[in-house]
């Protein structure tokens, strides 16, 4: 979770996160299931923890996810960025499969 000290206002900011769907296997992008701050990023992030959704930190992709809508498809703008995000989540489902074989 992003957590820094905003020095132009001398105050740490609230922590932020987003949740994204995607399903390989349909034409659309990924999807904006939630965004939030504070308290609500803290809750994105614990049911994600909890269902073992990988949690990909980056604070400039947040930030841009935070103004788009709930169910918004992500614009052309962010896909190079959201791939970074998706190979992550591969290679991390793919080491947890290869772990518990």
């Amino acid at each position: 979770m992003n957590r820094f000290f905003d020095f132009r206002k001398g105050r740490f900011k609230r922590p932020a996160a987003a949740a994204l769907q995607y399903d390989p296997k349909r034409p659309e992008p990924p999807q904006v299931l939630a965004t939030g701050r504070g308290v609500t990023a803290e809750e994105i992030l614990r049911i994600a923890r909890e269902h073992g959704v990988p949690v990909y930190e980056d604070a400039g992709l947040v930030e841009a996810l935070a103004r788009l809508d709930v169910t918004d498809f992500i614009p052309r703008e962010l896909y190079a960025v959201v791939a970074e995000v998706l190979a992550y989540v591969y290679r991390v489902d793919a080491e947890f499969r290869e772990r518990a074989s």
